[in-house]
C-alpha cells in the first residue's frame, strides 16, 4: 500500500522525536487519524475532552520537557478552538506546533461547512511560521520548518493540511526546479555577546552599591551563574513568575516574586537600588522596577527582538544566560559593602515570618492561604507544579517555596483562566514517573477542570508515578476579579457575575476512578495533602476557603486601600468578612518578627 500524506506527517513527526499529540478528533483530520490507525498510534494520540485543553496540554508538555509541544485539531471550531492555548505558548515563549485540519480544496472559496480562512486566523499566533500545503511535495519542509521554527524562536507554528491532501499519495520533492528538500535535525548553539559589550556591562554592575537582579524563565539553565553572580554583586535577586523555579525560594538573598503578586522583599529591592541587572526576563509591569533614572541597568536575553524594553537599559547582552554570565564573572568585582546584603536577607527573612503568620490567621473556614503554606514543607523533591490564574496564583507565588529539582510554571503573559489541570496532565506525559500538583481555583475548575479529570481517569494508569493532585480554592466566587473590583475601581463585588456554584469537585473524582476529599476545616488541611501524596492514583482536594481573605499588593498604596474602604461604603455583599479579613492580614507585616510561633491556623500570636 501506498504511502499517503497523512502517514508520511505521522513518520516526519516520529523522526523529530516527538512522541506525544495533543489532540481532538473530527472529520477535518479524517486522514490522519487514519493514518494513526495504520502507525499503531505512534506518536501517541493524547485525547483531550476539548481542543483548547489540548493545546495547553501541549504548552504544558512543552514548559517541562524542553522539548516541542505538539498538537492537532479538525478544520474549522476546532482549529479556533486551539487558538487560546496556543496564544499562552507565545506570549510565554514556548515551543508548540499546531497541526490543523481544513476542507478540501475544491470547497474552499465557497462557504462551505466548516470553511474558515485559517491562515488569517494563525496569521498572528502562528506568526513566524504558518502554512498551508497544497500538494504532497511541500513534505516534509514544511513539517521540519515548523518544528525547527518552534525550537530556534520557542514560538508557536502552525500546518495547515485540507483534507483531500491528507488522502494524496506521498511523493518527496525532487532535485528540480522550485522543489525544496529539506532535512531533519535542530543543532544546539549558544550565543554570546561581544567582549566589548560585556566589558560595558560589568563597568555598569561593577560601578554599583545596591545592585538587584531580576531573574526570569530564561535564566533557568544558568541556576549556578547567577548564584555565583549574585555573590560576587552582593545582590539580591527577585524572580518574575516565570521563573520562579530558576532559582531556589530557600536561599537568604532570593526575594521571590516580584509585581503584584510578588513579595514586600521583590519591591524594597527594586525601589532601592541603584543598578540592576535582568536576566532572561520581559517582566512587563515597569512600575514594580527602579524609578527610571534612579538605577543603571543591563538585560541579558537570548532573543535581540526582546531586549532593549521595559527599561531604560544601559547595555544590552544578547546571548544565552549561562554563556553570557560565564564570560561576564571574570569581569567582576567583589561588592565593596555587605550591608546591602545584610538588609535583603534580612527583609527575606522578616517575609517569611509574615508569610507563616498570615497562613495561620483564622478564616472561615479555611484560610486559602494555610492550604499553600501547609503544602510548602510537604513536596517532594522532584514535584512539578502549576498554578492556575486568578486568586490561586498569589498563593503560588508568595508562601511556595521551589528548589533543587522542583519545577513550577502558570500562565505568565497571557494569565488565561484554565490552564493549570491540562499543564499538570502535558507534565505527566513529559515525566510520569514525578509527582504533580495543580493549584487551581474553583472558577477555572469550573471553566474546564472537570472536564479534564475525564482525561486524567482515562491514561492515570499508564504513568509510573500515579501521583496527580488538583487542589481546588472554593470559595464560590470568582476571587481575583472582586478584589480587583474592590482595590482598583473602588466598586462593590457584583454577586450576579461573582458569585458561582458550590460544586462536589471530590465526588466528581470519585465517579471516574479517582480519589478525592472535601476539606472543610483547617484541622483537617495537613492530613488531606499528605493522604493526596500518599494515594496510589490521581487525587482532588476540595478545600472550602474564605473568599475574604485579600490578595494584598505588596506595595498596597493608600489609594487602593482607599477605594477598598469606598467599595465597602458602596455596600459589598462581603464587607464585614472583607474588613475582619483583610486587617488581620494586613497587620502580620508590621509585627516585629523577632520570635517564631506555631505554623498552625488559628495559633494565636504572642508578640
Amino acid at each position: 500500500m501506498s504511502m499517503k500524506v497523512s502517514d508520511h506527517v505521522l513518520e516526519r513527526l516520529r523522526d523529530w522525536g516527538v512522541d506525544h499529540v495533543f489532540a481532538y478528533p473530527g472529520d477535518g483530520i479524517n486522514g490522519l487519524l487514519a493514518a494513526w490507525g495504520r502507525a499503531d498510534d505512534n506518536p501517541r494520540f493524547i485525547q483531550a475532552r476539548h481542543e483548547e485543553m489540548a493545546a495547553f496540554e501541549a504548552v504544558g508538555y512543552a514548559k517541562f520537557s524542553g522539548k516541542v509541544g505538539v498538537c492537532a485539531a479538525t478544520s474549522g471550531p476546532g482549529a479556533i478552538h486551539l487558538l487560546n492555548g496556543l496564544y499562552d505558548a507565545k506570549l510565554d515563549h514556548v515551543p508548540v506546533v499546531a497541526i490543523v485540519g481544513q476542507t478540501n480544496r475544491s470547497a474552499m472559496g465557497g462557504s462551505y461547512q466548516q470553511e474558515v480562512d485559517l491562515l488569517s486566523l494563525y496569521k498572528d499566533v502562528a506568526s513566524d511560521f504558518c502554512e498551508m500545503v497544497t500538494v504532497p511535495e511541500q513534505l516534509p519542509n514544511v513539517i521540519d520548518r515548523a518544528m525547527r521554527t518552534a525550537m530556534a524562536r520557542r514560538s508557536v507554528c502552525a500546518v495547515i493540511i485540507p483534507a483531500d491532501v491528507q488522502e494524496l499519495d506521498y511523493s518527496p520533492p525532487g532535485h528540480a526546479f522550485k522543489m525544496v528538500p529539506s532535512s531533519l535535525g535542530m543543532p544546539h548553539y549558544a550565543p554570546v555577546p561581544s567582549d566589548d559589550d560585556l566589558a560595558r556591562a560589568a563597568e555598569v554592575l561593577n560601578s554599583g552599591e545596591k545592585v538587584a537582579i531580576l531573574a526570569g524563565q530564561g535564566a533557568r539553565g544558568a541556576r549556578q551563574e547567577v548564584m555565583a553572580v549574585a555573590d560576587r554583586l552582593g545582590a539580591g535577586v527577585a524572580k518574575a513568575l516565570l521563573g520562579k523555579d530558576a532559582l531556589d525560594d530557600d536561599l537568604p538573598y532570593v526575594t521571590g516574586s516580584i509585581g503584584l503578586l510578588g513579595t514586600r522583599p521583590s519591591y524594597e529591592l527594586m525601589m532601592e537600588c541603584d543598578t540592576l541587572l535582568v536576566i532572561g526576563s520581559s517582566f512587563p509591569y515597569t512600575q514594580f522596577l527602579p524609578e527610571f533614572g534612579q538605577a543603571r541597568a543591563v538585560q541579558i536575553d537570548i532573543d535581540p527582538h526582546m531586549v532593549g524594553m521595559r527599561y531604560p537599559f544601559e547595555v544590552n547582552l544578547v546571548g544565552d544566560a549561562r554563556e553570557t554570565l560565564t564570560r561576564l564573572l571574570p569581569l567582576l568585582q567583589g561588592a565593596k559593602d555587605s550591608g546591602w546584603r545584610e538588609k535583603i536577607e534580612s527583609g527575606v527573612a522578616r517575609w517569611w515570618e509574615v508569610m507563616q503568620r498570615r497562613a495561620a490567621v483564622d478564616a472561615d473556614p479555611i484560610n486559602p492561604e494555610y492550604v499553600a503554606h501547609a503544602l510548602n514543607d510537604l513536596l517532594p523533591d522532584n514535584v512539578i507544579l502549576a498554578s492556575d490564574s486568578g486568586s490561586a496564583a498569589n498563593w503560588y507565588a508568595r508562601h511556595l517555596k521551589l528548589r533543587g529539582a522542583m519545577r513550577g510554571s502558570l500562565s505568565g503573559t497571557l494569565a488565561t483562566m484554565g490552564p493549570g489541570v491540562p499543564y499538570v496532565i502535558g507534565a505527566k506525559f513529559a515525566h510520569g514517573d514525578r509527582p504533580a500538583i495543580a493549584l487551581v481555583g474553583d472558577g477555572a475548575m469550573q471553566m474546564n477542570g472537570l472536564a479534564e479529570l475525564i482525561t486524567i481517569g482515562k491514561y492515570w494508569r499508564e504513568w509510573e508515578d500515579p501521583r496527580l493532585i488538583v487542589a481546588v480554592l472554593n470559595n464560590q466566587d470568582l476571587n481575583q476579579v472582586t478584589w480587583e473590583m474592590r482595590a482598583m475601581a473602588g466598586a462593590p463585588q457584583f454577586l450576579p457575575s461573582q458569585s458561582i456554584p458550590d460544586v462536589a469537585y471530590a465526588d466528581f473524582a470519585r465517579s471516574v476512578g479517582l480519589n478525592g476529599m472535601r476539606i472543610e476545616k483547617p484541622g483537617d488541611v495537613q492530613g488531606a495533602w499528605e493522604a493526596a501524596l500518599g494515594s496510589d492514583r490521581p487525587c482532588v482536594l476540595d478545600f472550602v476557603t474564605d473568599p475574604a481573605v485579600p490578595p494584598i499588593p505588596p506595595h498596597a498604596t493608600l489609594d487602593q486601600i482607599e477605594a477598598a474602604a469606598t467599595s465597602i461604603l458602596k455596600g459589598d455583599s462581603d464587607r464585614a468578612g472583607m474588613v475582619r479579613q483583610g486587617f488581620k492580614a494586613k497587620v502580620q507585616e508590621f509585627l516585629p518578627g523577632t520570635r517564631h510561633r506555631e505554623d498552625r491556623p488559628g495559633a494565636r500570636d504572642d508578640q
